[in-house]
C-alpha cells in the first residue's frame, strides 16, 4: 500500500478529530446550560403558583441569558443545535413565560420576545395547559368557579389553535401528540368543574332550605 495514502488519511482524520472535539466541547457546554434552563423554568412555574411573581420573573430572565449562551456555543454546530435538547429547554422556557402571563392575565409574549423556536413555543403552550388545569383546581378549592370557567375557555382556544397547525412531526416537533394530551386535560378539567358547580349549587339549595325552615320555626 502506498504510504502516501496513509499519510493523507492521517491528515483527514486529524481534521475530523479537531472538528469532533469542538462539537463535543460545544455540546457539553450547551447541555449544562440547557439543564439549568429547565431547572429554572420549573422553579419559575412553581413560584407563579405560589404567587411569587418577582422570583419567577428573575428566574425567567436568568434562563433567557442562558439560552443566549447556548445559541453562541452552538453557532458553528447546527447539527448539535437541532439534536433535540435545545428544543426541550426552549419549550420549558416558553411554558414558564406562558404560565406566568396567563395566570397574571397579561398578554402572551411572542416566540421572538422570549427567544425560542416556533415549535418549542407551541409545544410549551400545550404543556402550559397542564399548569392552567392545576391553577383552575386551586381556584375551585377557593370557591372561585368563575375564574376556573374562564380559564377553561382559554384552554379550549389553545387546543383548537394547536390542531389547526397540522404539520408533520419533523416540523412541529410532535405537536399533534401534545394536542392529544391537551384534549384529555381539558376534558378532565371540564368534568371537575362541572362537579364543582353542581356541588356549589347543591350547597346553595341546602342553605336556602335551611333558611326557610328556620323562618318557619
Amino acid at each position: 500500500m502506498d504510504r502516501r495514502v496513509v499519510k493523507e488519511l492521517d491528515k483527514i482524520c486529524e481534521r475530523i478529530r479537531k472538528d469532533f472535539d469542538a462539537k463535543d466541547a460545544a455540546r457539553e457546554k450547551a447541555l449544562a446550560l440547557t439543564r439549568e434552563v429547565i431547572r429554572n423554568s420549573a422553579n419559575a412555574i412553581r413560584a407563579v403558583h405560589r404567587g411569587e411573581f418577582e422570583d419567577a420573573k428573575a428566574l425567567m430572565d436568568k434562563s433567557a441569558g442562558l439560552l443566549a449562551e447556548v445559541e453562541e456555543a452552538l453557532r458553528d454546530h447546527p447539527d448539535v443545535y437541532y439534536a433535540g435538547f435545545v428544543h426541550d429547554s426552549q419549550k420549558e422556557h416558553a411554558e414558564a413565560h406562558q404560565t406566568y402571563a396567563m395566570i397574571r392575565g397579561e398578554p402572551l409574549p411572542s416566540p421572538e420576545e422570549i427567544g425560542v423556536q416556533y415549535a418549542a413555543y407551541l409545544n410549551g403552550l400545550g404543556d402550559t395547559v397542564g399548569e392552567l388545569r392545576r391553577h383552575a383546581l386551586d381556584k375551585v378549592r377557593e370557591n372561585d368557579i368563575a375564574w376556573s370557567q374562564g380559564i377553561l375557555e382559554v384552554m379550549d382556544d389553545i387546543y383548537y389553535t394547536m390542531v389547526s397547525l397540522d404539520y408533520p412531526a419533523a416540523i412541529s416537533k410532535g405537536l399533534k401528540r401534545t394536542a392529544d394530551v391537551v384534549r384529555s386535560l381539558i376534558e378532565r378539567t371540564r368534568g371537575d368543574l362541572t362537579n364543582a358547580v353542581r356541588q356549589q349549587q347543591l350547597e346553595a339549595s341546602l342553605a336556602r332550605l335551611e333558611e326557610k325552615l328556620n323562618e318557619g320555626k
